[in-house]
């Protein structure tokens, strides 16, 4: 059922006051809270009557809102919760949510198999494991990588509204390289993610080619006001990223082509987590071994890429290519050759 934003806000502000186990809540306290709510977020300073608070508290008991909060009175006077870890916030999907979840997740599952909705194979995945521990109260069984004390999260919805929106931005920010943040015009386009963290995508005015800021070096941003939003017709987020790894993409970049040797050992893994969409068999060795070439650019991610298969792997071409690989492992080698 359709629930006023008032009411949210009245609803949260229960929750919040019976959460605090500190101090003993009576209908006038919270009436006198719910109205401190309204007045901070709407600006209504009309206060809140009792009748309200005591339909509020049965809305909040019932389960029609799948709330089923456990609120009693004690000593004729007192709300509280009967259970000390309750709130709203944490509250279980209904039986009706379950069911309804349920079948829009079989319609997008049907979906899933057209090429306008391809990808969303994680997606369903973290809705039906969802459900499942809804209807079994069980454990998730799907788990995805994430860092928690990633910097910069916060970042993302603003970045997605402006990007929607078109709206340029100015941003403060601080490279690893540089001594002290600086502050320009930005003009957002796409957002990416890459081995858990984020970049934003865009045009810098001072600089000619596209631009990628990582959001975890993005010091402050607000929308720049009174300012037109500038395209660039270079730019098509559907493809940009096509023939690349990671996110470091240069004016002049052309992607090449790559040829490498793989052990037997490694063989299975890169056939099946190919390093890029252009990988393709070359030829196969009866020792197991393999080689592959692929058509990408060469920047820092993808050497890093090459750099984790150590000595399961050798680059073949183009020449640069295997004095990069070189001069990193006489880096390596050079750590490991003197004492700690």
């Amino acid at each position: 059922m359709p629930v006023s934003k008032n009411a949210l806000i009245r609803y949260k502000t229960i929750d919040r006051c019976l959460r605090n186990r500190h101090r003993r809540w009576t209908l006038d306290d919270l009436m006198a809270a719910c109205s401190d709510a309204l007045y901070e977020y709407e600006g209504r300073g009309e206060g809140v009557s009792r009748r309200t608070i005591q339909l509020d508290i049965q809305m909040m008991r019932s389960e029609k809102l799948g709330y089923n909060a456990p609120i009693k009175v004690v000593d004729n006077k007192y709300y509280i919760y009967e259970d000390p870890d309750y709130s709203i916030a944490e509250s279980p999907l209904s039986p009706q949510d379950v069911a309804k979840m349920g079948e829009a997740v079989k319609v997008l599952r049907q979906l899933s198999g057209f090429y306008e909705f391809s990808g969303m194979e994680d997606i369903l995945g973290r809705l039906e494991d969802r459900l499942n521990m809804a209807r079994e109260k069980a454990r998730p069984v799907i788990f995805f990588d994430k860092n928690d004390r990633l910097k910069g999260l916060g970042f993302i919805r603003p970045l997605h509204g402006a990007i929607l929106a078109r709206h340029p931005i100015e941003v403060t920010y601080q490279s690893f390289r540089a001594h002290s943040p600086s502050t320009f015009v930005f003009y957002p386009y796409a957002l990416k993610e890459f081995n858990n963290r984020w970049f934003v995508f865009g045009h810098k005015p001072s600089t000619p080619h596209i631009v990628n800021l990582a959001l975890d070096r993005i010091v402050s941003l607000e929308e720049a006001a009174d300012m037109p939003f500038v395209e660039r017709a270079d730019f098509n987020p559907e493809t940009w990223f096509d023939d690349m790894v990671g996110v470091t993409k240069h004016e002049n970049d052309r992607p090449e082509a790559v040829r490498f040797w793989a052990s037997p050992d490694e063989v299975p893994y890169i056939m099946t987590k190919p390093l890029h969409g252009s990988q393709a068999l070359i030829e196969s060795d009866v020792d197991g071994s393999a080689v592959f070439e692929l058509n990408v650019i060469i920047n820092r991610e993808f050497v890093r890429l090459l750099l984790g298969y150590v000595e399961g792997l050798k680059i073949i071409s183009p020449a640069k290519l295997r004095y990069v690989m070189e001069r990193h492992f006489r880096l390596a080698l050079r750590n490991y050759s003197s004492k700690p």
